[in-house]
């Protein structure tokens, strides 16, 4: 099994294409013997998809601090839950135990956890797949700010190979099936 994180919305009010999306990653997660490292809430798209990992045979891994558990904390439809101090040390131990990572729609939570996965991966600390799942084109305006940041110099050509934005969960899993089985690497080069 691989461990896969996936960052995502804990809002529950959004369009449904956004929880369709969120579940059937999570569906084809667990169809394709990976774990999900999530959040550990039953809020959102993160349960979306986590609840359909188990329904398909993978194992949930919850990690939060103790300060969102004593609010939101899911611990019993875990297979494993990891209380932590604080978001700091959660993004550490969600980084820690994960083969790849998954970006789907989300706030500022998630804008800041998988730009930290970027920069991790740029600096060389990971060598992980990195995917943004691009619902509806959620993401467009960012992958365009992105490449605005290349093409003015305050990151190298070549950048956008640290990340793979995917149309669809399947194209996502695909991607990362990809990339753990020709172990692609990038560069570092920058």
């Amino acid at each position: 099994m691989t461990n896969i994180c996936v960052f995502a919305s804990s809002s529950n009010n959004l369009e449904e294409t956004f929880y369709k999306d969120a579940s059937e990653l999570g569906r084809l997660m667990g169809q394709n013997d990976m774990n999900i490292v999530y959040g550990g809430s039953r809020l959102g798209m993160m349960y979306a998809c986590a609840s359909q990992v188990k329904a398909n045979g993978g194992k949930i891994i919850g990690v939060m601090p103790q300060r969102l558990y004593d609010m939101c904390g899911n611990a019993e439809d875990c297979d494993e839950f990891i209380l932590t101090s604080g978001m700091r040390e959660r993004k550490a131990k969600m980084d820690e135990i994960s083969e790849g990572v998954i970006a789907l729609a989300g706030g500022f939570g998630t804008l800041e956890e998988i730009s930290e996965m970027i920069v991790q991966k740029q600096l060389g600390y990971n060598k992980k797949p990195i995917v943004f799942l691009n619902t509806n084109g959620f993401y467009d305006n960012l992958i365009k700010f992105f490449d605005d940041i290349i093409e003015n110099k305050f990151a190298k050509s070549g950048t956008e190979e640290l990340y793979y934005i995917a149309q669809n969960p399947k194209d996502a899993i695909k991607y990362i099936k990809e990339y753990n089985e020709q172990k692609l690497v990038f560069s570092g080069k920058f």
